[in-house]
This record gives structure tokens, sequence and C-alpha cells, in this order.
């Protein structure tokens, strides 16, 4: 018998941020998923899906196996199948946001033909990322190009938040995240590459749900709904565009004044989460070292035993184009080596 299972149902798991508006979970970040466990034969879910760019799909792992299903364009609800004739068994299910807000998808509920079985509980560890394409699993599937520029031909069907550094790390961790990364984002508004010519930086995208302007009102995000232990801010490789002032001039006014809003930022952070542990850091993707060099004199001005800085081996000269699956597991087992070495109060047992 199909039973349908609203996405206000109590038994269904989700992690990311996210809005409720009426009978619609609004997904918009990275990672954020919803997870079913289920008795049954069949599956499927019903969504919609708001476009700005590119290509979308939808993350499915099934039982362990992990593939994608493309979105439709047209506005309204539209059922997807997950996956039908299956073994009458024990099933797990977790549908997820592979892409950043280059799409908005809503998510109403599924339908099984089966019962509802428990789900198992959430890791108890939990992180937090502040970051940009690299962070989001951007065209990080594109395998054959590991340590190469982007192949041209990509429009999104390469891009996986799974197989991120960000999420490969707390998965190694054992631990539940929460992605705020979003492809060409910098720190400071007008800087960067995401919403041109009108860019949007992390600034003013930190703590909302909905940052993009394509998909309505914007919305604040209520920090208390989820206290990370570690925050890994990812930023400072965007904020080259339009023009690389910290590699031209790391002591002029541009790069002051962008130093000057780093501080603030992780100010704001310490604040925010007064027990956790902030690592700074960007990636693998090739930038001048300045940028790094100012991170650095940042966490040195902070003075605080919380705040962290962190270089990865390849830091800054691993590849010129996105980071690829294989180069993700290598920077996530760096990172995830990095952060069981720090004395997280929360993680002592």
């Amino acid at each position: 018998m199909i039973m349908y299972i609203a996405s206000t149902d109590q038994r269904l798991q989700y992690s990311g941020r996210m809005d409720q508006e009426g009978e619609r979970k609004i997904v918009v970040f990275p990672c954020s998923y919803v997870r079913v466990c289920f008795h049954g034969t069949d599956i499927r879910a019903v969504v919609d899906n708001k476009n700005n760019y590119w290509d979308n799909y939808l993350g499915v792992l099934l039982d362990g196996v992990q593939t994608k299903v493309p979105l439709s364009n047209e506005p309204g609800k539209q059922t997807i199948v997950l996956g039908e004739n299956l073994e009458a068994k024990d099933h797990d299910l977790m549908l997820f946001k592979r892409q950043d807000a280059c799409h908005e998808w809503g998510f109403y509920g599924f339908e099984i033909d089966g019962e509802l079985l428990e789900i198992p509980q959430k890791p108890t560890r939990k992180i937090e990322v502040y970051g940009d394409s690299v962070s989001a699993g951007e065209v990080a599937e594109a395998v054959e190009f590991v340590g190469q520029h982007d192949p041209e031909w990509h429009r999104g069907e390469c891009s996986n938040s799974y197989e991120s550094y960000a999420w490969k790390t707390a998965r190694m961790l054992n631990a539940e995240i929460h992605d705020i990364a979003q492809g060409g984002i910098a720190l400071l508004d007008n800087t960067g590459w995401f919403n041109a010519p009108d860019y949007i930086g992390m600034e003013s995208a930190y703590d909302k749900v909905r940052y993009n302007p394509a998909f309505g009102t914007i919305t604040d995000w209520d920090f208390s709904k989820y206290t990370p232990d570690v925050v890994i801010v990812a930023i400072g490789q965007n904020d080259n565009h339009p023009e690389d002032y910290m590699a031209e001039d790391p002591t002029g006014t541009l790069a002051l004044r962008w130093k000057s809003h780093y501080k603030a930022f992780i100010e704001k952070l310490l604040g925010t989460y007064p027990g956790a542990e902030i690592v700074l850091c960007t990636t693998i993707l090739e930038h001048h070292k300045n940028w790094d060099l100012a991170i650095d004199e940042v966490a040195k001005c902070l003075r605080s035993p919380r705040v962290h800085h962190f270089l990865f081996s390849k830091n800054g000269v691993g590849t010129p184009g996105h980071i690829r699956t294989p180069e993700a597991e290598e920077m996530a087992r760096e990172l995830s080596a990095y952060l069981e070495g720090l004395d997280i109060m929360a993680w002592r047992n």
C-alpha cells in the first residue's frame, strides 16, 4: 500500500540549514539532506525546483549506493522515482543537495510502498564550513581532470557535495555537517563571482537560509538550531576578483580593508559559537600566497586560543581547476587528522 510521508513528519531525519514554508521544506545548501528508513519495494520523492543556472540534480544514497537524478526546471511539483521494484527488505535512503544555490529545491514528502522504520541517530560531533565552490564540491566528479582546468562541457552534472573535502572530512570524523558554501563567493560584497554583476559576499550570506535573491525573499537563519564544535572558514580565493589587490599590494588600503573585515567576521563567529574551535584555511586551488599570509596575520592578531590557521600540503598550488574527488579525499585526510589533533572539548571521551 502506498503511504505518503509529509515533509513535516517527525519520523524523517534532516540535516542542514533549511526553512519550512507550509508543506514545503526549502533546501538551499550543499550537504543538506533528508533521510528515511523503510521496509518495502518502492520510494518516490515529491519535490519542486527553482533554477538559477546550470542543470540541477538530486543526490540519492540508497542502501549505500550513490546516484543522481535530474530535476526539471518546470514550475510546480514533480514526483521523482528513487527506487522501484526493490527487494522487500529494510532500506536506508538519503536525499541530499548536490549543488549550491545555483538552484533551490523544495521537498514535500515521500511516497513509499512499505512501512517506516526507525532511523539511526545522527552523529554527536558537529562541524560547520563557510566556503566557496571547493567546499561545495563543484565539478568534483570530473576525475579525469585531476590537476587540470575544468572541462568546458560541464553543466552542473559533475558537481557533488558528497564528494567535497568538506563532507568527506565530516564522514571521516563521524560528524554532522552544515556546509555554508557557495560557488564564486568571496568575503566582501561587490567582489568574487557569485551573483554577477551584483556580487554577494559571505558577509551577507553567512547568517541566511535563502541568500540568492533569484529565489525570492531573503531569509535569516536561527543560529540556536545548530551549534557546531568546529567551524572551518575556507574563504579567500575568490576575493582576488575583480582585482587581486592582496597579491599586488598586501599593505595597501584594499588589503587592509579586507583583513579588517575578515577579522570582524571571525570575531562574529567566535561570539556566535563561544564553545567552538575556529579553523581558518583556504584550499589547494591555485591562488597567491599573500592571501594565506593575510589570514595568518589576522589569526595572530586575534590572539585567541580557539582560532587556528591550517594549511594543506598543496595549499594554493595543487590545481588550477576545481578539486576532484581524489584530491578532495587527500584534503579530507589531512584536515580530519588536524582536527583530531585539536583539543575539542565536545569530542573528549
